[in-house]
């Protein structure tokens, strides 16, 4: 038998500390986001020959599948406007998750995200290392973790239907 809850603010005191330990996972995983943009550009990462460079050697040493291999291989022919894509999107996602905006589709994008540089990596790296922050963000789009700690929070009192946050 299966249960509605009628009223949204019924049982908000069990769901706080789930909230709030979703609102921790997005935290970090943005925090991640952050992290690694400045890594990388430190690295020369978001240049056309640092992006090339870096996206040749997983395709010769990864073991993605040959299609994966095709794509990524149009990304690095196209390293002059692929770097920057990545550059922005990296640091994007990163303050929306910190800030909890738009969190959901931020977080959705981002399992999209981990999910392709994870395949890119198959055989290069350790296969939990970016399978965990992928399923993660999965779990903080689903758990709509921007309405703890986070500007959606705000965004929901004034439209709590919504799907955005």
């Amino acid at each position: 038998m299966m249960m509605t809850n009628e009223n949204p603010t019924q049982n908000v005191a069990n769901q706080l500390p789930a909230a709030n330990g979703l609102a921790i996972v997005r935290i970090t995983i943005g925090a991640m986001f952050v992290w690694v943009f400045f890594e990388n550009l430190g690295k020369g990462l978001y240049t056309p020959s640092g992006y090339a460079g870096l996206i040749d050697y997983y395709i010769q040493h990864d073991h993605a599948p040959a299609a994966w291999k095709a794509v990524m291989g149009l990304a690095a022919s196209h390293a002059a406007m692929a770097a920057p894509m990545q550059a922005v999107t990296e640091i994007g996602l990163g303050i929306l998750l910190v800030v909890g905006l738009l969190t959901r589709p931020a977080a959705f994008v981002a399992f999209l995200y981990l999910g392709s540089l994870w395949v890119s990596e198959w055989g290069t790296a350790w296969i939990w290392e970016l399978l965990v922050p992928m399923l993660a963000s999965l779990g903080v789009a689903v758990g709509r973790a921007g309405r703890a700690w986070g500007v959606d929070a705000l965004l929901a009192r004034r439209r709590p239907a919504s799907p955005w946050w």
